[in-house]
């Protein structure tokens, strides 16, 4: 099976020296340890960078300007989300970067964009949560030039309000998201499911605390999978996040590492084009979980023993979004 990853030393140029105790974690280290778990046979392809007219596609044309020139030089622009005087390039060549993920995966190479800074909740006019343009976004509304349908699938462990929020209106993206409730931002309620013909395009799983595995893998096989191929898209782009790990401070989940493989698995099985872009994920596990997303894409992993069985409340959560699939 073919499979790929995009990244490059440009995405180590946004940084910014945090002082002890502010809890910045999203820091050049971070690719470092991911890619720690890229495997070395797997091929490894340049950044690309996009456009101002493609960021602006889905950015506010004021915001953009405005974060071109307060990355002139290093602050930060709210509590957690700060620039340097590279921000600016090194968030064009991850939406970019991510977009060229997408058209190898549509060539029948499933790629994983390795890129930062995230992108999940960055909206139109904000920046928010260490993202600055929205990654993920850019590169679908760029890919929908020439395709029908996508759907997002978003494991990170918070919520992407961002992406939501851009394709909120839209009946053309499937958003399906998988998260701990009441984390940050606040949003990602089951309530929330979109407006106008997006009605029903958008499917919010948020799970209490403690979630494992057969709580992950029944959201799946029971709500995503089945609504994916219902809105029968052209692509699948998963905004990936590794957060969820028992050992990320971020969370309270208790995903390992291979269970990261066993999610990819559930995806690659709708047989349709795959390709993923990096979200947050800041635990000592997250280079181990990426190299059994790399295991599953190549189809060198272990046959997946049985998840166990979910909690009560995640198996009345998918009945509950099971009527919100558009069949």
């Amino acid at each position: 099976m073919r499979c790929s990853a995009i990244t490059g030393r440009v995405f180590a140029k946004h940084d910014m020296s945090a002082p002890p105790g502010s809890g910045q974690s999203e820091t050049s280290a971070r690719l470092r340890e991911v890619l720690a778990g890229l495997p070395r046979d797997i091929p490894v392809h340049p950044p690309v960078s996009a456009t101002v007219e493609e960021i602006e596609a889905v950015h506010d044309p004021a915001y953009v300007r405005w974060i071109q020139k307060m990355a002139t030089g290093s602050c930060f622009l709210d509590d957690n989300t700060y620039v340097s005087d590279s921000s600016f390039e090194v968030a064009l060549a991850a939406a970019g970067s991510t977009h060229a993920a997408i058209e190898r995966a549509l060539d029948g190479e499933n790629c994983f964009a390795l890129v930062r800074p995230p992108g999940h909740h960055a909206e139109p006019d904000r920046q928010m949560g260490f993202c600055i343009f929205n990654n993920a976004a850019v590169a679908v509304t760029k890919a929908l030039r020439g395709l029908d349908r996508v759907a997002i699938v978003d494991w990170d462990l918070h919520h992407g309000n961002g992406t939501q929020k851009i394709f909120y209106p839209s009946d053309r993206v499937l958003y399906c998201s998988i998260h701990q409730e009441n984390s940050f931002p606040g949003t990602g309620w089951p309530e929330e499911i979109g407006t106008g013909k997006g009605r029903g395009y958008t499917i919010n799983a948020p799970l209490a605390p403690g979630a494992t595995l057969a709580d992950y893998a029944r959201i799946f096989s029971a709500v995503f999978v089945p609504a994916i191929r219902a809105h029968r898209p052209d692509l699948v782009l998963v905004s990936a996040g590794q957060d969820a790990l028992a050992d990320d401070e971020h969370g309270r989940m208790l995903l390992s590492p291979p269970d990261y493989g066993v999610l990819t698995r559930m995806l690659l099985d709708l047989d349709l084009p795959l390709a993923l872009v990096l979200e947050g994920g800041y635990g000592p596990s997250h280079g181990q979980a990426i190299a059994a997303i790399f295991t599953t894409l190549r189809g060198r992993e272990k046959k997946d023993g049985d998840p166990g069985r979910p909690r009560p409340g995640t198996v009345r959560l998918a009945e509950k979004l099971q009527k919100l699939i558009n069949y």
